[in-house]
């Protein structure tokens, strides 16, 4: 039996017009550092360099922009667009998103992923008539997940194990997961996700009895976002949610990022390698709102993502209508030991993922029983951890 093809005929598509951009940009940084080393004032060479350096951008644009024209006109005749992409091609795309999606959405490149509702990798249509003949759309029982950052919906499975098929069969909810662009600022998804619960109350065929939300990592923080933004603009799903839970979810931000923000800092201040400092500055707006947690429009609009001082985002509490739970996860064996402390979960350190702050202001209130600790387990632990299923189904019964 053939083996279905891992990459669709417009991914090759926009990696195409990707790499035509990378090169052109790559020719742009190593002439800047040549412009640094003989001062020129412009941060372009001139004379013989100067030549050579455009030559190489107008014959990169030229050639890229022929064969995506090339494949555009080949894409119906190759016909290697599946409905059912494989789960290899899924996570490459949902990566490469986590860290330029941004770009890729603002270039209208092929690979920019759309936000979709799916089951089993396949969109769900958010219309009555076709949700009704949908034999995935029954229940009145509604559980919503959200991936994290670099993540896709498909990868809610793990060491064979999926939070939204268990509580399905033990609990009797419909799983719906969110698959969305990482790499776009969390506001711009929270507002769409608020729009596409809008859409799904409107028109799913039964009754919704109770409707959950479940976010793992950025997926927590684009829960809270949606929320906000959804109450603020008068959106009626916002009264029918009865549960969010968070898993690992930096409430108040992840130090790797404001770890990077550090290094591109530091390239920006030596002279000859200030360049560099344009690949820091590769990430997308969604790797940089986890700095800080940033929810809101407010937090990134007419300001300089990259830029470093005491900015910290608007404040927004958990809303007071779901029951709010937090599970957090340490690679120590105990609070406070080296591992706690340092580490935290890999990634999302204890207080963060518990709402915990310093400035009364900004801490999350989750009710003591509304909060799990989990030792010895990782970021992606938490997807997979019997403890973690036992917990969600202790609350969500």
């Amino acid at each position: 039996m053939s083996r279905r093809p891992t990459l669709k005929t417009s991914d090759l598509r926009g990696a195409t017009r990707l790499a035509t951009d990378a090169t052109t940009a790559l020719a742009d940084l190593v002439e800047a550092m040549h412009a640094g080393v003989v001062r020129a004032p412009d941060g372009r060479t001139s004379g013989i360099a100067g030549l050579v350096y455009k030559s190489i951008r107008g014959v990169t644009r030229l050639v890229g922009g022929s064969l995506e024209a090339l494949l555009a006109l080949l894409q119906p005749a190759l016909a290697t667009d599946a409905a059912h992409a494989s789960t290899e091609r899924e996570a490459v795309v949902a990566a490469l998103n986590g860290v330029m999606g941004d770009y890729l959405a603002a270039s209208a490149n092929p690979l920019a992923i759309p936000m979709t509702l799916r089951h089993a990798g396949r969109v769900l249509p958010l219309e009555r008539a076709a949700l009704a003949a949908d034999p995935q759309a029954r229940g009145g029982r509604l559980l919503v997940l959200l991936h994290g950052l670099c993540m896709n919906d498909l990868q809610w499975r793990r060491a064979g194990h999926d939070h939204g098929q268990m509580l399905a069969e033990s609990l009797g909810y419909t799983p719906l997961y969110l698959h969305y662009n990482s790499g776009q600022h969390i506001s711009l998804n929270g507002h769409a996700f608020a729009h596409k619960l809008e859409q799904l109350l409107d028109a799913w065929p039964q009754p919704v009895e109770r409707l959950v939300l479940l976010g793992h990592s950025m997926g927590g923080l684009l829960m809270r976002s949606a929320m906000h933004q959804g109450a603020s603009l008068g959106q009626s799903w916002v009264e029918r949610v009865d549960d969010m839970v968070f898993l690992g979810t930096p409430h108040h931000g992840a130090p790797l990022e404001r770890a990077g923000n550090w290094v591109t800092l530091l390239l920006g201040a030596a002279p000859y390698a200030a360049p560099l400092a344009r690949l820091g500055k590769l990430r997308s707006a969604g790797i940089t709102d986890l700095r800080h947690g940033s929810l809101l429009d407010e937090d990134w609009v007419g300001r300089d993502r990259f830029a470093h001082g005491p900015h910290r985002p608007q404040p927004v509490p958990l809303p007071a209508g779901p029951r709010c739970y937090a599970l957090a996860a340490s690679t120590g064996r105990r609070n406070g030991d080296v591992k706690d402390k340092l580490l935290g979960d890999g990634l999302v350190p204890l207080d963060s993922a518990l709402g915990r702050h310093a400035d009364a202001a900004r801490c999350l209130q989750f009710a003591p029983e509304r909060q799990w600790q989990g030792w010895e387990l990782n970021h992606l632990d938490l997807l997979s951890s019997p403890q973690v299923a036992e917990q969600l189904k202790d609350w969500l019964a």
